[in-house]
């Protein structure tokens, strides 16, 4: 069934934070390190790369695995860590205090870029396909708090004071956030192997949650594929290839580097804050494309402006709904970031930049909202 089918069908695939058993790829188990600086034992297979490499954050990366099976394989499964069966980390163990320290070396000061959006009531989401709005509802008023005085406090102190506080409640996957490994999986289970019959409890998973992904300080790189094909937006629906990455870098005079944090502009965010305009047909990563940064060019995380980081819908015959979801998080366990606003990025021309970012640590849930930072290096 092609996606082009249904505009709708192939966003509401990638909104369920549950939907673990799509079908089943190749193993291409990236080379990761430990957060002590560790390096993981050398894959089998052949390498995308050298067996290690020192990027700009001085962080170490051993060259990924190899696919065993074609691309588009009928039976995809989840990648096996290198580091063992209670790797929950994948990609983040590139992280280290060494890269760290280099990378923040390196911040030049001054400007701070903030790549979040607002969270407002009436924001695009998934709310198209089913899943909850952003609500946000007053629980105490000034007012109202003077009349009930909650605190039994009585009317002079409810008069003096000014009480206001507040609620909220909204799906995972909306505005700035980032996915979790489990959030996509394939036969059942998620990254490294996790059943779900065995880890996913009414509660939330009891591996690679919100709640495992660590503070990020790593070099960022933005490639504005739009400004080098020379468009404020790129076609709807249009698949980003590897060519097109290439491309743009070129045109920076910027090269990737392993442990980079790699965040790709295709002009989505000019839609924002257009509900239809924002989510339908979103143009974004193809699957070759997200393969070349997690297996060739070691990357640390991916993200991009768009609700879904890959293009929808998708109609190339790969196995799954979510070709670049399944493969990013469940096979190669790299992290992705969705919904980065890098406007002013691209308006400075600032593409290479210390990228610092903490997620809120919700516990089993399968993405957590997100407040990256780029900081321009010297």
């Amino acid at each position: 069934m092609a996606l082009s089918s249904n505009r709708l069908l192939a966003p509401l695939l990638v909104s369920s934070p549950l939907l673990v058993a799509l079908g089943a790829s190749s193993d291409p188990s990236l080379g990761r390190v430990h957060p002590g600086g560790h390096e993981a034992p050398a894959a089998s297979g052949t390498s995308a790369g050298p067996a290690t490499a020192t990027g700009a954050t001085g962080a170490a990366a051993p060259a990924p695995k190899t696919p065993d099976e074609p691309e588009h394989s009928a039976h995809p499964a989840v990648g096996t860590s290198p580091w063992g069966p209670e790797d929950e980390l994948g990609a983040l163990n590139r992280m280290t205090e060494a890269s760290r320290a280099a990378v923040l070396a390196r911040v030049a000061g001054g400007r701070v870029y903030d790549l979040a959006v607002e969270y407002f009531v009436g924001m695009p989401s998934w709310h198209l396909l089913g899943d909850p709005r952003y609500q946000y509802w007053l629980t105490h008023t000034p007012r109202g708090t003077a009349v009930d005085d909650p605190a039994g406090v009585g009317g002079e102190q409810n008069e003096l004071v000014a009480y206001t506080g507040d609620a909220v409640s909204f799906y995972t996957h909306m505005g700035t956030h980032i996915d979790a490994l489990n959030h996509f999986g394939l036969g059942g289970k998620i990254y490294n192997g996790f059943q779900a019959d065995e880890h996913l409890g009414d509660r939330g998973w009891k591996k690679t949650g919100a709640e495992t992904i660590p503070p990020i300080i790593a070099r960022g790189v933005l490639i504005d594929v739009a400004a080098a094909k020379g468009v404020e937006t790129l076609p709807a629906s249009y698949g980003i290839t590897v060519g097109d990455l290439e491309q743009a870098l070129a045109r920076q005079h910027t090269e990737l580097a392993p442990g980079d944090v790699v965040l790709i502009r295709g002009g989505r965010m000019r839609a924002w804050p257009d509900d239809a305009g924002y989510v339908l047909d979103q143009p974004g990563l193809s699957l070759p494309a997200a393969q070349w940064l997690a297996e060739t060019q070691l990357a640390l995380a991916i993200g991009g402006d768009n609700l879904s980081l890959e293009h929808f819908p998708v109609d190339d015959g790969s196995p799954t709904w979510v070709p670049v979801h399944t493969y990013l998080l469940a096979q190669a366990g790299v992290p992705i970031i969705e919904v980065v606003n890098l406007e002013e990025l691209a308006r400075d021309g600032v593409y290479e930049f210390a990228f610092i970012a903490a997620s809120l640590k919700l516990r089993g849930a399968s993405a957590a909202p997100f407040r990256p930072l780029a900081l321009p290096l010297r």
